[in-house]
């Protein structure tokens, strides 16, 4: 088995070459670089040093991780039939994901592999812009790397940002989170003689003439809190602030029990724009959802019971095992299957214990979502009327019963038929794929608005509710109905 011989060209000209690659390169025998583009091979050239580059590659395929591949093969080909150098921009071991592939073809047995230092682009760049690791940097692959990857606070170095396209797709990423006249340097060939830095804000990134295969992009930390509120962290840190023992008096009384009416009601406020399709109203009240689960989730850590990253273990894992069929090799058809493998699945997790049909269906804040599940869990194993009609049926039987104890039963038994009565109404309404929960909720906002436009009616008018018939608070109460549209 021969040897590929991996050699670091540096980030920047001649000067720059450790003396040891450089005599390396000088005897080298049958030596293959990844581009022609870099200064060193232009002056190694002019001393009579000749290499074969793989630049045809490039402009045979339209991402970068199948010109890395065939580029890979071919060295591991090439090398069968006896040693060979491969001259690399940079160290071999920073940024370099080809040498990544020939380390991993090592592992496997397919090559012997030789790494010989060069300089890292990362020195010069450090000290072109006067800063310093320690703090905290991100180096980051700007062919493929993603909003989430990005870490705010930290220095941010982007390589491969060869040209105008690659820099157009880093730029889109970035304003993803950043302002878009957020101030990012471009650094060009560090170190050398030709190093360039200029500074501009990111909506021009793709417009720079300095950009090339020595090119990296600089994004400093946003140091202020304001500009990182696109940051989970932010938010995490905003809410720790807040529970602080200098933080705010209301925040730091709450406890899990208090705060249960409030996730209630940012609930059902953001049903209630998801009702009205209002996208702003959405972003809002979603807002308002994530407050109460990072509240709760911070009083949890406050205790010593659980902590955030607890509460993401915990539902990430949940949704890995109950969807084999994305992240295992199990098959379905539709999402009949993926409901039934759901439910298997769910079972099992609970345990024997825990396998009674309705565990896990009652909600302690809503009586009526919970008759819903109730109802709607028993139906899967085949208990319930086979048509729509056994429940209207079912529900004029227990009417009849209420208006019965109304008039004869006591407070005792005339509560427990009103039980029974609105059972039935949720079986009714599932059986139509009605929420009753929504529907509840639909009244409540329906009646809250016309009652309003009566108590503004009556203030408009003689001043007191009192002064008014009935029947005139009626017709106040059909002309809200008309107002809004409705029957």
């Amino acid at each position: 088995m021969n040897t590929i011989t991996v050699l670091g060209l540096g980030a920047g000209d001649l000067e720059q070459l450790p003396l040891g690659v450089y005599k390396t390169l000088l005897k080298a025998q049958r030596l293959y670089v990844r581009t022609a583009e870099h200064p060193v091979l232009q002056e190694l050239k002019d001393e009579g040093i000749s290499y074969e580059s793989f630049d045809a590659v490039y402009e045979k395929h339209d991402a970068f991780e199948a010109v890395y591949k065939e580029i890979v093969e071919t060295l591991i080909t090439l090398s069968q039939s006896g040693p060979l150098f491969y001259a690399v921009p940079g160290h071999p071991l920073v940024a370099e994901q080809t040498v990544q592939w020939l380390v991993d073809a090592e592992k496997e047995g397919r090559i012997q592999l030789e790494i010989v230092g060069g300089q890292s682009f990362l020195d010069p760049i450090f000290n072109a812009l006067r800063i310093d690791p320690i703090e905290g940097f991100q180096l980051l692959d700007g062919t493929m790397f993603k909003r989430d990857d990005v870490q705010m606070s930290q220095h941010v170095l982007i390589a491969q940002v060869y040209d105008a396209y690659s820099a157009s797709e880093v730029k889109l990423t970035l304003m993803e989170k950043y302002p878009e006249d957020y101030p990012v340097t471009i650094v060009t060939a560090a170190g050398s003689s030709g190093e360039v830095l200029r500074t501009v804000p990111l909506y021009e990134l793709d417009r720079a003439a300095e950009l090339n295969n020595l090119t990296t992009v600089y994004v400093p930390p946003a140091n202020n809190r304001e500009e990182r509120l696109k940051e989970w962290s932010t938010f995490r840190e905003i809410i720790a602030k807040l529970r602080a023992p200098d933080g705010c008096p209301w925040d730091r009384e709450q406890t899990h029990e208090t705060l249960k009416k409030y996730l209630i009601e940012e609930v059902h406020e953001f049903l209630q724009a998801v009702n009205d399709q209002d996208d702003d109203g959405m972003i809002e009240e979603l807002g308002d959802v994530l407050l109460q689960v990072f509240l709760h989730a911070q009083i949890g850590e406050d205790e010593g019971y659980f902590s955030l990253e607890d509460v993401l273990e915990s539902v990430s894992s949940k949704m890995i095992r109950r969807h084999p069929h994305v992240f295992g090799d199990v098959e379905v058809e539709n999402s009949e299957d993926v409901l039934r493998n759901w439910q298997q699945l769910k079972s099992a997790e609970k345990g024997n214990d825990k396998t009674r049909i309705l565990y896990g269906q009652e909600r302690s804040e809503s009586s009526l979502l919970t008759s819903h599940n109730f109802q709607k869990a028993a139906a899967k194993v085949g208990f319930d009327w086979p048509e729509a009609e056994g429940a209207w049926l079912k529900f004029e039987e227990e009417w009849e019963e209420f208006r019965h104890e109304i008039l004869n039963g006591s407070a005792t038994s005339q509560l427990d038929e009103l039980g029974d009565v609105l059972f039935t109404i949720v079986n009714v309404a599932r059986f139509y794929g009605l929420s009753p929960e929504e529907a509840m909720m639909h009244a409540n906002r329906k009646f809250k608005t016309r009652f309003h436009y009566v108590e503004d009616s009556v203030t408009k008018g003689k001043g007191e509710f009192g002064a008014y018939t009935l029947d005139e608070l009626e017709e106040f109460w059909q002309q809200a109905k008309q107002a809004k549209g409705d029957e």
